[in-house]
This record gives C-alpha cells, structure tokens and sequence, in this order.
C-alpha cells in the first residue's frame, strides 16, 4: 500500500489576524474545560439554570472535592467567562453564562466546520 502525504509548500496556510485571534480564544476556553470537573460543574449549573443556579457548598459536597480544589475549578471557569458569581453572604451563587458557552460552540464550528 503505497501513501503521499501532502506537502504544506503546496497549500496556503496563511492565517489572518482574526483567525489568530480566534484560535488563542479558542484554546483559552478549551484550557477551562481541560478538567473533568469542570465539565461536571458546567453540567450541574447548566441543571440548575431553571432554579437560579447553586451555591458553591453544594458544588463541594456534590463533587467529593475539597473546598480548594471546587474554589479553583470556579476560578478558573469564571476567568474564562463560563461562568458568573454573584455574592450572596456568606456564599457566594454560581450561574452559567449561556452567552459564553454559545460564543465558544460558535469559535469553535467557525475554526472547524
């Protein structure tokens, strides 16, 4: 069985500034979801999006985690802009952000599709 793999010399690669943008972008956002537990915590909220969200003690005891490890998977979620805080003392309520996860599905069919 006899292959070729194309060469890149015969194809245009170039990529335009917006295009750049669009992969940092997009690979920022799939570095927040690189972690099976924050995949899990989106599920959850996106589950309890029609109840107004949850609060982040019931994360923890939902997940099994630590309290430090649940609080650095939200931070690292929200840096993203998955997710939104709201503080309500002394917890502090966690919701999706239905228009992120709608922008990153869009990044990602406009790299890929």
């Amino acid at each position: 069985m006899n292959k070729t793999c194309a060469s890149v010399a015969n194809i245009d690669l170039s990529a335009s500034e917006a295009t750049l943008l669009q992969e940092q972008q997009l690979a920022m956002l799939a570095k927040a979801l690189a972690h099976p537990a924050r995949v899990r915590i989106l599920k959850m909220l996106l589950t309890l999006d029609q109840m107004g969200g949850c609060l982040n003690s019931d994360l923890v005891s939902e997940l099994g985690l630590a309290q430090s490890t649940v609080s650095e998977h939200l931070r690292i979620l929200k840096q993203a802009g998955f997710i939104t805080a709201e503080a309500m003392p002394p917890k502090v309520c966690y919701r999706i952000n239905r228009e992120q996860l709608s922008q990153f599905s869009l990044t990602f069919d406009g790299l890929f599709g």
